[in-house]
């Protein structure tokens, strides 16, 4: 490759590593590109849709023009895979923070989850997990929830085209989810315990594919650079 190429438009595929905000990859592929092609400091560079740190798996990074192309990818099909942990909640329905309830799961039975699922294709009314980036008067609802302050968070449109789950294990239950841009599986996860007439979080969130790109083809950040080498 050469400068030029990612200076015209690039889309590159990252396995986003465990821990690592979607910002920092971002971050270290500038930081590459910039060392070993002696870019200009307006190198446009920029993400197709933020995962979540705990989350692992497909982010698209979009270099030069082709970062024009971000909100058109970022309105494709995604899709998941992970684990949803029954018996327990988080304030963030994950486990960014501690447990914070606990509830029954002696009633729960595989027909009764292969059942619950279908409460939740097509369609749905959603809210946003407090612990999220969306904005609320100014600052992001993750800084109210951190200082202690409760807002009222209002459901939004999602839609949910597949649901499977593919292995039961309780209290963990893993599961493929196909939906649309905006949907939260954090808040998936916890409305699926709901549903269960339990309680229930995200215990671990993998993103496989975003249209027709797939994590298949992607590379660690920490790869990418070993090619350019």
């Amino acid at each position: 490759m050469s400068a030029e190429e990612y200076l015209e438009g690039k889309v590159i595929l990252i396995d986003k590593p465990l821990t690592w905000s979607s910002f920092q990859a971002v971050n270290k592929l500038k930081y590459i590109l910039k060392r070993k092609y002696d870019l200009p400091k307006k190198f446009k560079i920029g993400h197709a849709g933020t995962l979540d740190p705990l989350a692992t798996g497909l982010l698209i990074i979009c270099t030069g023009k082709f970062t024009k192309k971000i909100t058109e990818i970022q309105a494709q099909t995604k899709e998941y895979k992970g684990t949803i942990t029954v018996g327990a909640t988080t304030p963030s329905y994950d486990l960014e923070t501690e447990v914070n309830a606990t509830f029954p799961t002696e009633h729960i039975t595989e027909a009764l989850i292969i059942e619950t699922t279908k409460q939740f294709l097509g369609e749905i009314d959603q809210k946003p997990p407090v612990f999220s980036a969306i904005k609320k008067e100014g600052k992001r609802l993750y800084e109210h929830a951190r200082a202690g302050e409760e807002v009222e968070i209002a459901a939004r449109k999602t839609t949910i085209y597949e649901f499977e789950i593919t292995k039961i294990n309780l209290p963990e239950i893993s599961f493929r989810v196909q939906c649309s841009k905006g949907t939260y599986i954090r808040s998936l996860a916890f409305d699926f315990g709901i549903a269960l007439n339990s309680g229930a979080h995200l215990t671990e969130l993998r993103r496989t594919k975003i249209g027709a790109y797939s994590v298949a083809n992607g590379v660690t950040p920490e790869d990418f650079e070993k090619q350019l080498q």
